[in-house]
């Protein structure tokens, strides 16, 4: 197949293009020219496309020009085989104009020739993000600066920089210089070995340290880098919580006095507001960005139950709770940063005990945060779990160790940012979205960008696309030119797995259930059998959904010149006899985790790798269910399934026991099973409870799951036969 190289290949897709035939030749005698106001973006062209800047319009290939009456961040770019125009109204309109000519340069099999076309362009939302926790790992400042690279060629314009959390303190403070000589260091350079041995702090200079830190010219340098790129970087100071690692270096505030103690700062201590504003004036000494972000996110509360201070402090300010101690702190340091000309933003935490009147959210826990904020009429910035590159973004047994999660980038690229029950007066409010990138089980530069790419370039499409124009088969066929791109910058990538994704879902009239095969690879050849056998190069091939009764033993495989790709996808559809069968629910699942409520566990869907796909049902207590099959009947067998990945903590049950019924009252124990998976194994599992009866009759099958963790237990079907 002939590769594509034209405009229409561009990501994010841009509101008007219009391919035209001829190519523009990139040569060293072309020259860049730039009115006065986009000098500095004229300076950055000619600096990536190695020409020169010319002071005549006359002689110049390529211009920067002033169009007042483009949007404001939009631009104009022509491309004809005379010569290349970038029209905007403003400098980061400019900018954008630049960084697509760069983007489609880059996608040329031949950089030197430029198709020609006609672009118009602007975003949809105004705020367009990356996160990097550079806290769980520490990375060089040159990565950053290839980070920030790839941003500005997919028009991002903000980056999150996660500069502060337990595990390590990342920015030189003058004030408090033990927080990078002291908390920007510890024992272990593995995240879970640190965890696991205690979580102690080393010596900057010891030979075991593992850390570092930015220096203040450091970070100014990525502050310049950024906005010459358009890219804003928002520093992150973590604050009340999350800061285990400051509390070790200054133990005097926190509730106990005592290192290693606690997470959280004391907020009843008169010594820690002037601590943090002092930090934070030596922040906004680095950082011009308007917004500064607080954290605020997972403080736990019970150090402050059992402060003095901060009981005599919340009652001496009559505060109600916990929370509104917190909110206390956070609406102090948004009058401070008030008061600098900034604003604050965090975590949607922030929220409880009642937010400052200027404060911006960063909803991360679902939608719930940012619609409680948008109906307040506070801004929003959108960062739920579809978000959140650390998440598996393919089958949890073929990749290297995450955080958890399932979060392929169809799924990414599904994500709406505007919640569908806000109001059109509320919509506003929703700045935009941010792809997050937190570092536990990132230890290398090159494993950040194998998580973020080529997941990051589907957020940058939402963030950037009118949602009308999104369409999912289009950008796939988009991103297969961007490998190209990828490999040119050196990413790590994720390569598109030959993995194929199962759904099962009852057929519309119940007649059996309907199997869909999802592949990322595109326009796969994908061969499938449901008898159990390997499929072949002949087997049938897979053209759209088909329908099995009963059980049937899926295998199948994508296939290129008649050999399979990777590992054969093997999956055991059941068209059971509890479907749509009524669940009694003798004790209630967690309102975090309602899934489908009381359809979950007999609507004949199997939940994914990943708990919050909304077929998971969650449960905090024990687990105990009873199906109603609506009449006493032979039960032949009967299976549960349930997860365990230790990271969020979710743990399998001790054992699942069945008991059968005809009335419904006098229950009968059948089997019981137990299990060996240690709840300290790290990986992502799956463990089926599965029971054959012989001679059995109910009309009751109930099940007794005990949750002797103390975390989450998740199960997705009940399968009868």
């Amino acid at each position: 197949m002939k590769a594509q190289t034209g405009a229409t290949l561009l990501i994010p897709k841009p509101v008007y293009c219009q391919e035209q035939k001829g190519a523009f030749k990139i040569h060293s005698s072309v020259q860049v020219f730039a009115e006065k106001e986009w000098q500095e973006s004229a300076q950055l062209l000619a600096q990536e496309m190695k020409l020169s800047v010319s002071k005549s319009k006359e002689k110049a290939g390529i211009l920067l020009l002033k169009s007042p009456e483009l949007p404001a961040a939009g631009y104009a770019l022509n491309i004809t085989s005379q010569g290349i125009t970038i029209l905007a109204s403003d400098e980061a309109g400019s900018i954008h104009g630049l960084f697509t000519l760069l983007q489609l340069r880059a996608l040329q099999t031949n950089p030197v020739q430029i198709p020609c076309a006609s672009i118009k362009d602007y975003p949809r939302f105004s705020y367009r993000g990356m996160h990097l926790d550079v806290s769980r790992n520490f990375f060089p400042l040159s990565f950053i600066k290839k980070y920030i690279d790839l941003m500005a060629l997919y028009k991002f314009n903000t980056f999150h920089w996660h500069l502060t959390d337990s595990p390590g303190w990342r920015l030189q403070i003058d004030k408090y210089p033990l927080l990078s000589k002291q908390a920007a260091f510890r024992t272990h350079g593995s995240w879970t070995e640190w965890s696991k041995n205690g979580s102690r702090f080393s010596q900057e200079g010891n030979a075991e340290a593992y850390g570092g830190y930015y220096s203040k010219a450091d970070a100014k340098e990525i502050v310049r880098y950024a906005a010459q790129r358009g890219i804003t970087v928002i520093p992150e100071i973590e604050i009340p919580g999350h800061s285990y690692e400051v509390l070790a270096a200054y133990p005097e505030l926190s509730c106990t006095g005592k290192p290693y103690q606690h997470h959280e700062f004391c907020i009843g201590n008169p010594n820690t507001l002037p601590f943090l504003t002092d930090i934070l004036s030596e922040v906004l000494a680095i950082f011009p960005s308007e917004y500064i972000h607080i954290g605020g996110d997972e403080a736990g509360t019970s150090s402050w139950k059992n402060c003095p201070k901060c009981q005599a402090l919340k009652k001496e300010k009559n505060l109600a709770d916990e929370h509104e101690l917190q909110a206390y702190l956070i609406k102090q340091l948004e009058a401070f940063l008030k008061s600098k000309g900034r604003k604050l933003i965090g975590w949607d935490e922030i929220i409880n005990g009642g937010l400052p009147p200027d404060a911006t959210v960063m909803s991360w826990r679902g939608e719930a945060g940012a619609i409680t904020a948008a109906q307040q009429g506070h801004d929003v910035v959108m960062t739920p779990g579809e978000t959140y590159l650390d998440a598996y973004q393919s089958n949890p047994s073929t990749q290297p160790l995450a955080i958890g999660g399932f979060l392929p980038i169809q799924r990414v690229y599904a994500y709406e940012p505007i919640p569908a029950v806000l109001k059109e007066n509320e919509k506003k409010h929703i700045l935009g979205t941010q792809g997050n990138l937190w570092t536990e089980f990132m230890p290398s530069t090159d494993q950040v960008e194998y998580m973020a790419f080529p997941r990051a370039i589907a957020i940058a499409e939402n963030a950037w696309t009118q949602k009308e124009a999104k369409n999912y088969p289009d950008f796939q066929q988009r991103l297969q030119a961007h490998y190209l791109l990828l490999q040119r910058m050196n990413v790590n990538y994720y390569r598109p797995s030959a993995f194929l994704e199962v759904k099962e879902a009852p057929a519309p009239d119940n007649s059996g259930n309907t199997i869909t095969l999802i592949s990322e690879i595109y326009q796969p050849e994908i061969r499938y059998t449901t008898d159990g056998s390997t499929p072949s190069s002949s087997s049938e091939r897979y053209v759209k959904p088909f329908v099995i009764q009963g059980k049937a033993h899926i295998q199948a495989a994508v296939f290129k010149d008649g050999m399979p790709l990777g590992k054969v996808t093997s999956y055991q559809a059941n068209h059971h006899r509890a479907i749509g069968k009524k669940t009694i629910f003798n004790t209630r699942w967690s309102d975090s985790y309602p899934a489908q409520q009381e359809n979950t566990l007999t609507n004949g869907v199997r939940g994914s790798f990943t708990y919050s796909d909304k077929q998971w049902l969650g449960y905090l207590k024990n687990f105990d269910v009873t199906v109603d099959m609506g009449s006493v009947q032979p039960i032949q067998e009967v299976s549960i399934t349930f997860m365990q990945q230790k990271g969020p903590g979710v743990f399998l049950p001790a054992y699942v026991e069945i008991l059968g019924s005809e009335d419904g009252s006098n229950f009968v124990p059948l089997k019981k099973l137990e299990h060996d998976v240690s709840p300290e194994n790290p990986e992502l599992l799956f463990k089926t409870f599965a029971y054959a009866l012989e001679q059995t009759k109910a009309r009751y099958i109930r099940i007794v799951a005990p949750n002797v963790r103390g975390g989450f237990m998740f199960t997705d079907e009940i399968v009868i036969y």
